[in-house]
């Protein structure tokens, strides 16, 4: 089976799942042909994934999220000013995509949460199946939890997330935990995508917290956390380091965003601090990790992620670094959380593997709907 890639290039969670999933294909035999990844013309394709994927890349703009410098909060009303000033470029974008899936002819695409995706699918229509790959699609399960209030917020992640999977044969919503499916919205419910990587490694008990911060401006929370906590030994992987190992002091080190580098200080550390990133706290909960999990502020996905994830154990919610708290609730922390997330992650291999075949099978490969009965539907 020949099978092609979109994937969102936002953040770090969906180009490792992809990792993820390239693994999982050439494990049984089947060959990934390329992958195309949205882009800005401030983001580019992170060197971790070029370097560790086989095929070939084919970088698309696409319109990213847009970021307070000063306070790290997330902006939707820039993010969506941005979109609609991008609206030709982004046009021709779906085109490109069009053009590269047919030519290339594959017998599945996998969509990693990118609009372009969804849209393509929506209004040009390529005749190849396509499946879509997230945790985000629990937001159209029933049991998913949200936080309270933040109408205008759910409602935007909820449209956004639609737009990403448009004409899919199936939704694959990543979950921490077992959860039945959801046919009447196309959802099945599979574990999270971890590299072989981290399946490999030996988790140790260490003497030091790690911190994994991928926006500047969170600069300045951790090293207020660090300031009411000097006693406590920080290794911290953040996106303005300037080396692999920056010494602040005696009990703080930065260190550059380095793929391989963090997943060893993770299997040592003794928690992790993160910004409710569901990749991040799923290798934590795989390493036996306890997380602190901090939503970037006006960030809906990470504030559902840090519910979910505060629902079956792997960790504590919060909504700044307040490592004082953190610390109390480690002795409370249950181990055999991650045995049982380790047993829900090994079924993968054959569900994803499943989804492929369905996916190909003949049958029906019409789109599923128009565009607004769809956004009605998902929306109640």
């Amino acid at each position: 089976m020949h099978v092609l890639f979109l994937v969102q290039g936002e953040g770090r969670g969906h180009l490792t799942q992809a990792l993820s999933m390239q693994q999982i294909l050439k494990t049984a035999g089947h060959d990934v042909i390329g992958a195309i990844v949205g882009v800005t013309p401030q983001r580019e394709v992170p060197a971790f994934f070029r370097e560790a994927f086989s095929a070939p890349i084919t970088p698309v703009f696409s319109p990213g999220l847009v970021y307070n410098a000063g306070t790290n909060a997330l902006e939707p009303t820039k993010t969506t000013l941005q979109a609609i000033r991008s609206i030709r470029p982004f046009w021709k974008s779906l085109k490109q995509v069009r053009d590269i899936i047919e030519t290339k002819r594959p017998d599945v695409v996998i969509n990693f949460y990118e609009m372009l995706g969804g849209l393509t699918y929506a209004l040009l229509k390529p005749s190849v199946p396509m499946i879509c790959i997230a945790h985000q699609y629990l937001a159209f399960h029933p049991n998913f939890q949200c936080p309270k209030g933040q109408w205008m917020y759910r409602q935007a992640f909820k449209i956004n997330t639609l737009l990403t999977c448009f004409g899919a044969k199936e939704l694959l919503a990543l979950s921490f935990d077992k959860q039945p499916d959801f046919p009447q919205r196309r959802v099945r419910v599979v574990p999270p995508l971890l590299r072989q990587e981290v399946a490999s490694l030996k988790p140790m008990d260490g003497n030091f917290v790690l911190a994994y911060v991928t926006q500047p401006g969170l600069r300045s929370e951790l090293e207020r956390a660090h300031q009411e906590r000097p006693d406590l030994k920080m290794d911290a992987f953040h996106a303005s380091a300037t080396s692999p190992d920056q010494v602040i002091d005696e009990t703080l080190t930065y260190h550059a965003i380095d793929g391989k580098r963090f997943l060893n200080y993770m299997s040592r550390c003794k928690a992790i601090v993160t910004t409710a990133g569901f990749e991040s706290v799923c290798e934590a909960a795989y390493l036996g990790k306890p997380a602190l999990m901090i939503p970037q502020p006006n960030h809906f996905e990470q504030a559902c992620n840090a519910i979910d994830g505060q629902r079956v154990g792997v960790g504590l919610g919060a909504t700044h670094f307040n490592l004082d708290q953190f610390m109390t609730y480690l002795p409370q922390h249950d181990p055999s959380v991650s045995e049982r997330f380790r047993a829900w992650q090994q079924q993968g291999y054959f569900m994803f593997l499943s989804a492929l075949n369905r996916a190909t099978a003949p049958g029906d490969q019409r789109s599923g709907g128009f565009l607004m009965p769809r956004l009605r539907q998902l929306l109640r």
